[in-house]
């Protein structure tokens, strides 16, 4: 029996992100390069994106490629990049059937042309969908993204568009890459690490934590329905006591 029947559907995060990490570790310990790796977890995003278009979750966000990932080796950054366009063109028409919007974050301006094509092409001809938001987020890193914020509330202040006191919390959320996108209620990360690494840290400040040992190509339908059980049977009081929430 599929974990799925278990999952309440009324309890569900609204908002899934996944550091997608383990996949040159698999690669190695089968022998394999790590462009091996990353080939196959690109079947792990099919799957797990199939699984929550099934549960109807409605955001789920993918840690791509940080920043910090172009300073890997750059036959491996170039395989990347590749990688990327190639599932980007395969996987469209399957998103436009199961009515999946795609959506990317970060600094687009690193990525290579025909990356940038590609992922614009499948952003425009998804953005009618209603159904699950998948968000890549590629050449982010949310030091970044502060850096970015900080600029552009800076220029504002500048141009007396606002002044510093009108700086709130919802300002700055207004003014990060995830606009009118709600914050992730669930983070998972694959790989047995047990860190952020840079991802989402204004949007994480509530989110519930998941983080497992089996690396990426190994997580499929079943360990992402096995995290969804795990979220809810946790009880998110936002600083107030149990007693608040009955």
């Amino acid at each position: 029996m599929s974990l799925i029947e278990k999952i309440d559907k009324e309890r569900l995060p609204q908002h899934v992100a996944i550091i997608m990490d383990g996949n040159g570790r698999w690669a190695k310990a089968k022998g394999k390069d790590r462009c091996f790796g990353h080939q196959e977890g690109v079947v792990s995003v099919r799957k797990v994106v199939e699984a929550a278009t099934k549960i109807g979750l409605k955001y789920l966000t993918l840690y791509t490629f940080s920043t910090e990932n172009w300073n890997r080796p750059l036959e491996e950054v170039h395989a990347l990049m590749s990688l990327l366009v190639s599932s980007i063109q395969r996987e469209t028409p399957d998103l436009k059937k199961n009515n999946v919007r795609l959506m990317a974050i970060g600094n687009m301006s690193r990525l290579p042309e025909d990356t940038r094509k590609a992922l614009n092409e499948c952003i425009s001809e998804t953005s009618v969908n209603t159904g699950t938001t998948m968000i890549l987020a590629l050449s982010y890193s949310a030091r970044w993204e502060f850096v970015e914020t900080a600029r552009l509330l800076a220029q504002e202040v500048l141009d007396k568009k606002i002044t510093p006191n009108d700086i709130t919390e919802a300002v700055v959320s207004d003014h990060l890459t995830t606009k009118n996108i709600p914050d992730p209620d669930l983070l998972i990360r694959t790989g047995g690490e047990k860190r952020i690494s840079n991802f989402l840290l204004w949007q994480l400040s509530y989110a519930e934590f998941y983080f497992t040992d089996i690396y990426w190509p190994d997580f499929r339908e079943e360990e992402f329905y096995e995290a969804i059980l795990c979220y809810q049977q946790r009880e998110r009081r936002f600083g107030k006591t149990s007693e608040q929430l009955i």
